[in-house]
């Protein structure tokens, strides 16, 4: 069972077996208690062994495992030893061991992935092996989108879990647009008593004519949103929520119509929106905007605290297609650009954006927007997710800030699997399973000085056409285990890498799929259920721009 993925750095098997038994025990030295917890939870549960606690490393009696820190190996790193002396998982810090812990639990076959044992006569064995590995890159993410449709709290934590099993350690957590408001916010509870819900919901692309008449909605209490976070950060993953501003705020307007540009639009009148694209109804540019939003952030800034993980400093303030044609209109609007001394509306935006990432700053955190972020000027400490294509990330590379790259054209999960009439919704251009997998984040034209910017990269998953948890599997999976092994393996140049090889690997990982309850799309193709005939999609034909 060494078919690993993300495929490690180094493996080198052995020609025995470790046998997990009721007498095997389990020592998680000092600042591994948590993950030693994780790991004896899970594995009680798939196989119904005990793994009874060992005072010491040597107590293990060589069928048992040990965890423990080794201050040489990086954060991430670790070294897992399966031998007659037991199992070892060593890592330079309590993430590193956690890593460590999913690789065993991969090592121990597919049935380690389940939730209650299968028979209680099954053999549970370790092969001897040793396995050295650390992550290539140190923002590995997948960006949910719960505004779109709304994912219950259990489905969150559910895609926490699959996060971890492919050493994925950044859940974007997209919670705000003009489709929904999805986090309580005490000060303005309008936002979630309005903004959360909407009336209808089209079905299928904007141009489908089909409606889903059944209101639509959800929000996470704060209190779920404090278990979410330390439901994340027990599996070394920083959440970073996205409070989206300027534009896709048509569900906060629609709450608070004095947010809107009331002297261009009657505000009053929006409701939370029911289709899908790029909206016109933005944030008017105003100070009561400003003091409105930050108190938002206040409490989103204790929902999220700075010290859950790596990335829990940072918060997404969106800043991408933000239509300029209100503010164009608007006196108020254009009274702010004068009285700023500003040359347009894009520097107006630039000013929005500005304003936050120098609050956020004050209170130690840092901002991170959509690469449009970039044209208003963006102060230094500032990160940018570079969506449109590569070119945002490289710009924002070369002038010194962070750069999460995910381009729409490699890694956005919204986006066809195949080109085949059956495909369910088909929406931008075909991106394959071997297509994400010869994705590289790192662009060439960059110096390793600028390289050295980019902090990794994340897969999109925006819901617009995925209304339930089986679509959101079925985009995602299993083309969210190839962009893992890119975020984690130091791979070869895309035309070099060992698909074939992937494509073998992941026969055993769809049987850990399956265990786990996944209903990722098939290698042959959607299964019936899958499917969605008669909805309308948006395919783009051919293969995407390198933009």
């Amino acid at each position: 069972m060494t078919e690993l993925i993300p495929a490690p750095r180094s493996v080198v098997a052995g020609s025995g077996e470790v046998r997990l038994t009721a007498r095997s025990r389990l020592h998680a030295a000092r600042g591994t208690e948590g993950v030693g917890q994780w790991l004896r939870t899970v594995l009680w549960q798939a196989t119904g062994l005990p793994l009874r606690e060992a005072r010491e490393l040597d107590d293990t009696d060589g069928d048992g495992i040990g965890l423990r820190l080794d201050p040489r190996l990086g954060p991430e790193e670790y070294r897992l030893v399966s031998d007659p002396g037991g199992v070892l998982v060593e890592g330079g810090s309590a993430a590193g061991v956690f890593r460590g812990a999913q690789t065993l639990r991969q090592l121990l076959g597919p049935d380690a992935f389940r939730r209650a044992p299968l028979r209680r006569d099954r053999v549970w064995a370790v092969p001897h092996v040793t396995v050295e590995d650390a992550p290539r890159f140190r923002w590995r993410g997948l960006m949910l989108d719960v505004a779109r449709h709304f994912m219950p709290k259990e489905g969150v934590l559910r895609y926490l879990d699959l996060m971890a099993a492919h050493k994925l350690n950044v859940l974007h957590f997209h919670l705000t647009d003009d489709q929904g408001w999805r986090v309580e916010i005490r000060r303005h509870p309008k936002l979630t008593e309005v903004g959360s819900w909407r009336a209808r919901t089209k079905i299928g692309h904007r141009a489908s004519p089909l409606w889903d008449d059944k209101p639509h909605g959800g929000h996470y209490t704060q209190d779920d949103i404090r278990e979410i976070v330390a439901y994340a950060a027990e599996r070394h993953i920083s959440v970073v929520p996205e409070i989206d501003v300027p534009g896709h705020s048509q569900a906060a307007i629609a709450a608070y119509p004095e947010l809107g540009n009331t002297d261009v639009v009657d505000t009053a009148s929006l409701t939370v929106w029911d289709t899908w694209g790029i909206n016109p109804n933005v944030l008017a540019p105003t100070d009561d905007t400003l003091r409105f939003y930050e108190e938002v952030l206040e409490e989103v800034l204790e929902l999220f605290p700075a010290d859950a993980g790596p990335f829990s400093p940072f918060v997404h303030i969106g800043g991408d297609e933000c239509v300029k044609d209100q503010w164009r209109a608007s006196d108020t609007a254009q009274k702010q650009i004068s009285n700023l001394g500003l040359a347009d509306e894009e520097a107006l935006q630039g000013w929005f954006i500005g304003h936050f990432h120098t609050w956020l700053a004050a209170r130690g955190r840092r901002l991170i927007g959509w690469d449009e972020i970039l044209q208003g000027g963006l102060a230094p400490g500032a990160a940018v997710s570079s969506w449109r294509g590569y070119a945002g990330g490289v710009t924002a590379a070369r002038a010194g800030h962070d750069v999460v790259m995910c381009p729409e054209q490699q890694v956005y999960l919204d986006h066809r699997q195949a080109a085949g009439p059956e495909e369910p919704v088909p929406i931008g251009y075909v991106r394959t399973l071997e297509d994400v997998y010869r994705f590289e984040p790192v662009p060439a034209e960059l110096t390793p000085e600028e390289a050295a910017r980019v902090l990794g990269t994340q897969a999109n998953v925006w819901t617009e056409v995925m209304e339930d948890q089986g679509r959101v599997d079925y985009q995602t999976f299993p083309r969210l285990a190839a962009l893992a092994e890119v975020a984690w393996s130091a791979l070869p140049a895309p035309e070099e890498r060992d698909f074939a090889g992937f494509e073998r690997r992941m026969t055993t990982h769809y049987r850990r799929l399956d265990a786990l309850g996944v209903g990722y799309r098939p290698p042959t193709g959607p299964l019936p259920w899958q499917t969605r005939p008669g909805v309308l999609g948006r395919p783009i034909d051919g293969p995407p721009p390198n933009l």
